[in-house]
């Protein structure tokens, strides 16, 4: 196996929101789950690289409430999504504080559409319904990135730092925008096992999420923690496949005119296989990744699949 392993990792984006009361404005936070995997504390060579990451999801929710009266709401929300993540980072030759310093920015285009029906049936058995449909394609929010890494033997340490700059897509009006329209905050840590003899490789990404409030709503969404996890084994000297999965935990209440005390704070899980190349172009070692989620264990918050196919280029 390769001594020096590229990291294949994306900045923190969101990618939609939806009218629905959900936890987290519109639904979606801004940390994406996931984005984080397979060597994500492995230092790169020093030098300019590339990450182009397309990414697919599709997430509802059914849910249903019958009043006192005997009355029943119906309500279902689909968010099917596309995106292409672009993510040009720099890592500096120098060490500091012993570390490796890197430094990125993210950019997104993609589209996503919103699909919600509701419908109330009376006690009487007659029913009312009403759907609205939004499309939407264009630009996201910018995510520049700084990392630090120390490596020690199989051992290899994370720290980083993020910001959601709100530049993307956004109408108050709309269902479907592409863009937070708010600035977040996230840092957090990791660690990944390397075993180059055995060929084991073990990561975990933990952060922490602080948001602004929304400037048009007056919605501020709760500070929230995520863990990414991956476990993967070298079959060869460049093919691994192995197992990724995230948990995502909202620690306090969002807070919005209009929802009082509301208990809207959201989770969910996931788990799902992986399988990545290393692939000589030239003289550099390229790296594609492919993997996928499937979500459980959702509370205020729509969940579904998605999936990743990720290819980081070294310059």
């Amino acid at each position: 196996m390769k001594s020096r392993l590229p990291l294949a990792a994306l900045a923190a984006a969101s990618l939609f929101a939806t009218t629905h009361a959900r936890a987290d404005e519109g639904g979606v936070s801004f940390w994406l789950p996931g984005q984080i995997g397979t060597f994500a504390a492995v230092r790169n060579d020093p030098g300019w690289s590339w990450t182009f990451s397309g990414y697919h999801a599709y997430a509802n929710s059914d849910t249903r409430k019958r009043n006192k009266n005997g009355r029943v709401r119906d309500s279902a929300l689909s968010t099917p999504s596309d995106t292409l993540f672009i993510a040009p980072a720099y890592t500096f030759a120098a060490p500091v504080a012993g570390a490796q310093a890197a430094l990125s920015l993210t950019g997104l285009y993609g589209r996503t559409d919103v699909y919600d029906n509701e419908s109330v049936t009376s006690a009487r058995g007659r029913t009312r319904s009403a759907s609205s449909d939004d499309s939407r394609s264009g630009i996201g929010d910018l995510y520049p990135m700084a990392t630090l890494k120390w490596t020690l033997g199989s051992h290899n340490y994370l720290a980083y730092a993020t910001i959601g700059v709100p530049t993307g897509d956004y109408d108050v009006n709309r269902a479907a925008n592409l863009g937070l329209n708010h600035w977040s905050y996230d840092a957090g840590g990791g660690y990944t096992y390397l075993n180059e003899s055995s060929g084991t490789e073990f990561s975990a990404v933990l952060g922490l999420t602080l948001n602004q409030k929304n400037p048009d709503t007056g919605y501020r969404n709760g500070a929230d923690a995520h863990l990414d996890v991956s476990l993967s084994q070298f079959l060869n000297e460049d093919f691994h496949i192995g197992l990724v999965g995230y948990a995502y935990h909202q620690l306090n209440n969002d807070s919005a005119p209009g929802i009082a005390n509301k208990n809207l704070k959201s989770q969910v899980a996931a788990l799902g296989p992986q399988a990545g190349y290393f692939f000589k172009v030239g003289k550099n070692k390229w790296y594609a990744n492919l993997k996928a989620y499937d979500e459980f264990d959702a509370k205020n918050r729509t969940a579904g699949w998605n999936a990743w196919l990720s290819l980081f280029v070294p310059i």
